[in-house]
């Protein structure tokens, strides 16, 4: 697997999914060969980190996105000449 697992005690949930997820979850799940709450935790695990970097995303995008000014010409400049050095 490449990662080192660390396996705590861990809080037992009980949550309520359509069917067609439930199934689709338990077939993933063997076909991965862990246990369905292995499984599940993964995939929450993902998906918070996912939403955490979006949502970063987004910040710096609210930040940075909106400035439509032509960069400064040395600074401009500046930065080709280092990427043709780099090359």
């Amino acid at each position: 697997m490449g990662m080192k697992e660390v396996i705590l005690r861990g809080m037992k949930v009980a949550i309520s999914l359509p069917d067609p997820i439930f199934r689709a979850a338990d077939r993933a799940a063997k076909q991965m060969q862990v246990p369905r709450s292995r499984f599940y935790a993964r995939a929450l695990e993902a998906y918070l980190k996912q939403t955490s970097e979006k949502d970063i995303t987004e910040r710096l995008n609210a930040v940075y996105g909106g400035d439509t000014r032509e960069p400064n010409p040395f600074l401009k400049a500046a930065a080709r000449a280092t990427l043709r050095r780099s090359r």
